[in-house]
């Protein structure tokens, strides 16, 4: 099933900039249809893969640099800007 996911990051301490832009960065990487925009990132893909980033992704933050809040939407279907 082809799934459409808006993530959003926010960190809740200093240095966010570049926290912020090394999630970006990650998921960037991940090998998945990414698009990053000012205010979230756009990720597309087949869901256990979607899901298996977004999950290693917000685990990694976590763990990295602390106390931060995620926002995600999760569409069924492809929802890729044309």
């Amino acid at each position: 099933m082809f799934v459409s996911v808006e993530i959003s990051y926010y960190p809740l301490n200093d240095g966010y900039r570049d926290q912020v832009l090394a999630v970006v960065e990650r998921l960037e990487k991940c090998g998945l249809e990414v698009y990053s925009g000012r205010m979230s990132t756009q990720v597309f893909g087949e869901f256990d893969e979607v899901m298996r980033l977004v999950n290693d992704t917000m685990r990694w933050a976590f763990e990295t640099y602390g106390r931060s809040v995620f926002t995600a939407k999760v569409v069924q279907g492809d929802r890729r800007p044309r």
